[in-house]
């Protein structure tokens, strides 16, 4: 299981929706999640996958879409 990196970890905190999709996911949900963030290269591209990833919870999706998973299982 990945650790949450302090840009993911603050970015649900400050939307008490995303915060509670969240809380609801299991710890694989959350770990596919922190892996699909930490896996790019660019800083940009990180930005835009951490406010995907608060919007995404809040439309209700448990995993990143279109993404083939965490490679580190």
């Amino acid at each position: 299981m990945h650790k949450i990196p302090l840009d993911l970890k603050s970015a649900p905190v400050s939307d008490s929706d995303a915060l509670a999709k969240w809380e609801n996911i299991t710890e694989l949900a959350r770990n596919e999640w922190i892996c699909w963030v930490i896996s790019v290269k660019k800083d940009e591209t990180r930005n835009e996958h951490v406010k995907r990833t608060v919007n995404e919870l809040k439309e209700g999706m448990h995993r990143p879409c279109c993404w083939g998973g965490c490679p580190h299982r």
